[in-house]
């Protein structure tokens, strides 16, 4: 028997768990209330871990514990082991019963107001047991999450980011960011608009860390302008459309919101050529783990609804 196969006999994953809520909790102190154990208790799993493999685990000082290099690595794959354990959990209880299940998953705001709900909107109709926990963020940081294993797929307009190698990206459809007014704002009558005769205008902008908002920036600075100080800065789907309801105000999106049925009829796409507009709205999921069978009946229901969006391009 080898040094792996010797480890692999006596790591007990309860002593990987502690390990993780001590370094969460900050102390083992507070690791045993979260765990409705004894400190002596919480101590002696570390210890035994600690020897089993051989090496210092956690750094302890009077301001609490930390984790040492040796305790960063099995954490991280500690995650992705109760990560896969959870979901073998979410497979049985699906293969159980196809009509319930429980899927978190990622978007911007747009998003979650277009393909994101036609697809919950399609799926609960037919299955009402099922429930979508959805967070909506920035794009960096739904792909942190992502990482983190919080959620298991994330659908956005695709940005750079470090950890690609890490992902799986599947293209929906390819998509143009607008420049975009209320129907009643006097800009919508002209047939061409230069971006320059825009930047004293009153705009509404996600904030500089999100893919439209960082988008909008460059494409100022792409003409040798200067970007616009906006009016509002807000990620909030809801208070921009208040806004531009107003006549007064401008901002950019994603032109598929333009295009779903009924949705948003009182907005009008400016004459205005944005350099660089065009990318593509993609699913992301994590390389190496395995999707749930909702995932990949979601993914499969989201590439249905987006056929007649990429027909359109």
């Amino acid at each position: 028997m080898d040094e792996i196969d010797r480890i692999e006999r006596r790591l007990k994953l309860h002593d990987v768990r502690v390990l993780m809520s001590v370094v969460e909790a900050g102390s083992m102190h507070k690791a045993a209330e979260r765990l409705a154990t004894s400190q002596p208790a919480v101590s002696r799993a570390i210890a035994d871990l600690e020897h089993t493999l051989g090496v210092r685990l956690l750094d302890r000082s009077p301001s609490g514990v930390r984790p040492t290099q040796y305790g960063h690595a099995i954490i991280k794959r500690g995650l992705a082991v109760f990560d896969e354990l959870r979901q073998g959990v979410k497979d049985i209880e699906f293969l159980s019963d196809p009509t319930s299940g429980e899927l978190c998953i990622g978007c911007s705001e747009y998003a979650a107001g277009g393909p994101v709900l036609a697809v919950i909107d399609r799926l609960t109709r037919r299955h009402p047991r099922m429930v979508f926990d959805v967070a909506i963020a920035p794009v960096l940081a739904l792909y942190r999450d992502l990482a983190e294993r919080k959620i298991e797929l994330v659908i956005t307009r695709l940005v750079e980011f470090a950890d690609r190698d890490n992902m799986t990206v599947e293209s929906l459809f390819d998509d143009d960011i607008v420049t975009v007014a209320a129907a009643q704002n006097p800009w919508t009558r002209r047939r061409r608009i230069e971006l320059a005769e825009l930047v004293n205008e009153p705009w509404t902008l996600p904030p500089r860390n999100t893919g439209i908002g960082a988008f909008a920036e460059g494409a100022f600075r792409a003409r040798g302008l200067k970007p616009p100080q906006a009016t509002v800065i807000t990620y909030s789907m809801h208070m921009c459309h208040e806004l531009l309801a107003t006549g007064r105000f401008l901002t950019m999106l994603s032109s598929y919101t333009l295009m779903l049925p009924g949705k948003h009829p009182w907005l009008r796409a400016l004459p205005v050529e944005l350099p660089n507009a065009r990318g593509t709205i993609a699913i992301i999921t994590l390389k190496n783990r395995t999707l749930s069978p909702l995932a990949e009946l979601f993914i499969k229901t989201i590439h249905t609804i987006a056929k007649p969006l990429a027909r359109a391009r």
